[in-house]
């Protein structure tokens, strides 16, 4: 069965440093835009970083950038998202996506991150 699994979330101080891992199974990721995205309590789900296939190519959300980092192993079938100088605002579920070249998308179940102090 095809499916994205995010990891690597939970509880960090304002200012730390997390690194979410989504890894696919069922279908390889080589050939997928991926993309990490979240979402806040009460506010809708927000793109924060997007790469392409080969990874050459990457975009962020502007609340993010300079402070997340998005990269891929397509050898370990797995996207990670680095994320430091976080901030309470950045307190979200964050959900993996991946598009392939047929246009079909999956998505993952999700990784609760809380900023806190």
């Amino acid at each position: 069965q095809a499916q994205l699994v995010e990891s690597g979330g939970g509880l960090v101080q304002p200012g730390g440093s997390l690194r979410l891992t989504c890894a696919a199974s069922g279908f390889l990721l080589s050939s997928c835009t991926m993309s990490w995205y979240h979402k806040a309590a009460g506010k809708e789900r927000e793109l924060v970083a997007v790469i392409t296939s080969a990874g050459g190519s990457t975009n962020y959300g502007d609340s993010v950038k300079g402070r997340f980092t998005i990269s891929r192993d397509n050898g370990k079938n797995t996207v990670y998202l680095q994320m430091s100088s976080l901030k309470t605002e950045d307190t979200a579920v964050y959900y993996c996506k991946a598009v392939r070249s047929s246009g079909y998308v999956y998505w993952g179940q999700g990784t609760q991150v809380t900023v806190s102090s």
